[in-house]
This record gives structure tokens, sequence and C-alpha cells, in this order.
């Protein structure tokens, strides 16, 4: 199963969602409390699933970041699931937060404190202008998204009007 969390224009919600079941076919999408935002699941893989957004021509998708896994959105176990993943990072690396509806968490500190127990376990180099990976944290509400992605595994696509 691969989780996407995807953005659109406010009010295009409703296009990115036959977007993606246009060109993912077996998708459910969920909106989120958050407009532009929704969440997709698909039984595709990862490489799979970017592929074809990759090669659809998007009207309403901005943007396709893959999630690994999905958390409660507090710092114990978005760290326990940062850590776990990073042990696949082979190079340089960032993290990179978003934190959308939590007042607990603050998407610098959370980078920054990843980032410190990722080098500190790992030994890892951080590269913050081009990491060969990137450890993203999409915090929405009480959910927390963690997954590690190479750069050409997040997905950005003009948005025509």
């Amino acid at each position: 199963m691969t989780v996407l969390l995807v953005t659109a224009p406010q009010g295009r919600e409703g296009d990115a969602i036959l977007e993606l079941e246009w060109a993912l076919e077996k998708v459910k999408v969920k909106g989120t409390d958050w407009k532009g935002v929704l969440l997709a699941e698909t039984p595709l893989s990862r490489e799979e699933a970017l592929e074809r957004l990759k090669r659809f021509e998007t009207q309403a998708i901005q943007r396709v970041i893959p999630l690994e896994v999905l958390v409660p959105a507090r710092r114990e176990e978005i760290e326990e699931a940062a850590l776990k993943l990073a042990e696949k990072i082979d190079g340089t690396f960032a993290v990179r937060a978003k934190v959308r509806g939590n007042k607990a968490l603050k998407a610098r500190e959370l980078e920054i404190d990843l980032g410190s127990l990722i080098v500190e376990r790992y030994g890892l180099k951080v590269n913050l202008s081009e990491p060969e990976y990137t450890l993203v944290v999409e915090v929405i509400g009480k959910k927390a998204g963690v997954g590690v992605l190479k750069p050409d595994e997040m997905l950005r696509f003009e948005v025509k009007d």
C-alpha cells in the first residue's frame, strides 16, 4: 500500500481527486481538514504510482509526496518512525517538515531534532541544499506521515488555470 500526500489549489480538490483516479486507477482519496491537502492510498508500488503520475498531464495536482508510514502526531512516535526509516539512507540527507493543525509541534524544531538524532545514530552527513535523500515529515492534525525520498520521488507540477 502506497500513501501519497497530494496538494492542489484551494477549490480544485475535486479535480485533483479525479486526476488521481484517472492516473492511478485503483486509489482511495480522502480530503483533510486543510484546503488543498489530500491523502491518497493505492495498492500500486511507490515506483509505479510515481511513474504513472509523472506521465499524466495534470491540471490540478501541484505536489505529490509519498509517505511510508502514518503515525500519531506525537514527537516520540515521529522520532521512532524517522529513526527506523533513516536506516535505509545511504548518502547525504536533509529533514523537511510541514506542520498543519498541531500547536504542540514546530516544523523547524522537528527538522533540527530529527536531523541531530539521525546524525548521532547513523553518522550520516547533512546536506541541506542538494541532499541525496530527504526525510519528510507531514503533520496533518493528529496524524503524521513520514517517508525517506530521493529527489525524483517528490513530484511538483505546474497547475494550469
